[in-house]
């Protein structure tokens, strides 16, 4: 799933490891959302979207991956 939370990081000047502290997870975790190859659970998302003063919305791109997701299930 696409998301902003490196966009949002490397705006505020944070360090994947500051992120992940704030928010209690491993700089891994961080690394696989900044990837989209880990989808956090809700109040991971919640923690994330506050540290950044956003919504969870605007942080997982929720319209983008909506039109991507009926593309795809147009095509099956």
């Amino acid at each position: 799933m696409k998301n902003k939370v490196k966009e949002l990081r490397t705006k505020k000047k944070m360090t994947q490891m500051q992120l992940a502290d704030l928010v209690f997870v491993s700089s891994r975790t961080i690394i696989s959302l900044e990837k989209g190859q880990y989808n956090p659970s809700i109040m991971l998302a919640y923690k994330i979207a506050r540290a950044f003063n956003t919504t969870i919305e605007d942080l997982y791109c929720l319209q983008e991956n909506l039109e991507k997701e009926n593309l795809e299930n147009e095509n099956i």
